[in-house]
């Protein structure tokens, strides 16, 4: 447990994190943890910092180990009508609405929170700074890269296993020659142009 951590010592705590907000493709994907001191999970760490296969070790671990903690998202049509940054804020308040305990505290991965119910604080680099927020981010990423290897059976010329939805060259490649799924962000700037052009 670290300074900042310790200053919330008998407060039940919870850790919110996202993942998928820069990709062109697929929803935006939150959880919420809140951890049991009595159970700690040895490993947690910034879930990009991570082995594929010890993420999803500790996904596992964090799931019959935490005291709560719940997934949540934000699908393509919500992020194209209200705009990514609020539909992470939504997704996020989805994810702490489903955890039983109610925390009575919530600490958010990045510089903004949500409207919450409860108390909450924005903590810039808090994946790698608070333990409840590196599970939720290790529960937010393996969710969103498994449904994105889904979506690879499904359309399995746009790489969507390798790249997970980013727009790297061979993702924007696939998508000009192919163009876009009912999965892609119509409101992102790669697939808004391909749409203005047909």
């Amino acid at each position: 447990m670290n300074d900042f951590e310790c200053s919330y010592q008998g407060v039940l705590l919870a850790g919110v994190d996202e993942v998928g907000r820069g990709p062109l493709c697929g929803d935006v994907v939150t959880a919420a943890v809140i951890l049991d001191p009595s159970r700690p999970i040895e490993g947690l760490a910034d879930s990009k910092r991570l082995t594929d296969k010890r993420r999803a070790g500790l996904f596992d671990q964090i799931r019959e180990q935490a005291l709560a903690w719940a997934v949540a998202r934000a699908n393509v049509e919500e992020i194209d009508q209200l705009n990514i940054l609020h539909a992470t804020m939504l997704a996020m308040q989805r994810a702490v609405d489903r955890l039983d305990p109610v925390p009575e505290f919530v600490l958010i991965d990045g510089n903004r929170c949500p409207n919450l119910t409860m108390p909450s604080e924005a903590v810039v680099k808090g994946d790698s700074r608070v333990a409840a927020i590196s599970a939720a981010s290790i529960l937010a990423k393996v969710t969103r890269d498994r449904e994105m290897e889904s979506l690879d059976q499904l359309y399995p010329d746009y790489g969507f296993a390798k790249h997970k939805g980013y727009p790297t060259a061979q993702h924007l490649e696939a998508l000009e020659r192919l163009g876009p799924t009912p999965f892609h962000r119509r409101s992102f700037g790669p697939v808004k142009r391909l749409l203005q052009e047909d």
